[in-house]
């Protein structure tokens, strides 16, 4: 059989032969892309207005709206928080995970996770200027912003590289503890960027949900691809499930 026949074949195989997980991925991939469309005619309507407004307002004193709810040290980690979901941040996590991967002799994941993470980037990119929704001047910004609003790339960037490196990395484990542990760290650093954001003033909380949704979306699809057609582990590797 000639090579291409041979490859479309193997292809063809891997994705007639979905195992339980997959099909939960590719559902939280379909409803990740759903949600996000949804947000998006929703925000470009003006029907999210009202709510957006009230979430940020909630956020602040009712009497200074520059100062926040919470103490000032909250507002001192807050600004630490959200510097980890920043471009400097992501990308050194990224690339110190990249020189790991290689070292681990995990090459295709590597460089899968790599490409991965920087299409997450230039989608996210497309899709603030798509959108070019202006950031919230309900309240003083706490930080200083210069781009577009929806979708938040904070949260979307770290939906993206967070979760891309918890799932990718999670497969170059052994055990299945780690692989458990790693992806709820990228969940948990995800969703604290996300509403670090909404804390600062910077982003409207649509702005938040529809970054989660399209980068928790993209994250699901290049796990999805790696389960079927990235090998997890070297072969001298024992395999515990």
């Amino acid at each position: 059989m000639p090579l291409h026949q041979q490859f479309s074949r193997r292809f063809i195989d891997r994705f007639m032969t979905f195992e339980p997980i997959s099909l939960i991925i590719f559902a939280l991939m379909a409803g990740g892309i759903f949600a996000f469309l949804t947000l998006t005619g929703e925000v470009l309507e003006g029907d999210t207005h009202a709510f957006d407004e009230e979430i940020l307002l909630a956020l602040r004193q009712t009497t200074d709206l520059g100062v926040p709810i919470a103490p000032s040290w909250v507002t001192h980690a807050v600004g630490d928080i959200t510097a980890l979901g920043g471009v400097t941040v992501l990308s050194l996590m990224t690339v110190l995970a990249f020189v790991y991967l290689l070292l681990a002799r995990q090459t295709a994941i590597a460089i899968f996770m790599f490409l991965s993470i920087a299409g997450g980037w230039v989608l996210s990119s497309v899709l603030k200027l798509g959108v070019a929704r202006p950031r919230p001047d309900i309240v003083p910004h706490l930080v200083e912003v210069h781009d577009m609003s929806f979708p938040s790339g904070h949260a979307m960037l770290s939906a993206v590289t967070y979760l891309t490196l918890a799932a990718l990395l999670s497969r170059a484990q052994q055990y299945r503890s780690t692989r458990i542990f790693l992806l709820a760290t990228g969940i948990l650093l995800t969703f604290m960027i996300g509403l670090s954001r909404l804390y600062l003033g910077v982003h409207y909380p649509t702005d938040v949900l529809g970054g989660w949704c399209a980068g928790a979306a993209w994250a699901a699809g290049c796990w999805l691809l790696a389960r079927r057609f990235i090998e997890r582990e070297p072969k001298n590797s024992v395999s515990i499930r």
